[in-house]
């Protein structure tokens, strides 16, 4: 099962502060035993929104961009983490883990293709199968 979890932003990571050198050095840490349990896909920060852009779509499809900042912090997001695990309890038990003190961290799980079921039709799972080859030959390249 593939998961995101990402951390929710707070005033400092939106006033653009980085975190301090002991905190990226345990981030860093709990980042190589995510590595080595096998369990790292990706992991990343992000800036804060006031250098973020969003489109917004109108009831007719027609994008406006929306410069940043975006009001309440505690609804954005200030990094995350691309993780697979066998289940829920394994993906729980690594989110306790997670240094950081009075943040939040948010776990949702990724859809896969089994779980479209019979709105997953085999020309649709093709597609997907050579998209995802794609991605995979045109990084391998980088």
């Amino acid at each position: 099962m593939r998961f995101l979890m990402f951390v929710h932003a707070d005033e400092h990571s939106e006033a653009g502060e980085l975190p301090s050198e002991q905190d990226v050095a345990r981030m860093g840490a709990y980042n190589e035993e995510l590595a080595k349990a096998g369990a790292l896909l990706a992991a990343e920060g992000l800036y804060p929104s006031s250098r973020g852009k969003r489109v917004v779509f109108d009831g007719d499809g027609k994008p406006t961009v929306v410069d940043g900042p975006f009001a309440e912090s505690k609804e954005l997001i200030a990094g995350f983490w691309l993780l697979q695990f066998k289940d829920w309890d394994e993906a729980l038990e690594w989110a306790r883990r997670c240094p950081g003190e009075g943040g939040v961290v948010e776990l949702r799980q990724i859809f896969e293709a089994e779980d479209f079921e019979q709105n997953y039709s085999p020309e649709i799972r093709a597609q997907e199968e050579r998209l995802r080859a794609a991605v995979v030959e045109q990084n391998q390249g980088r």
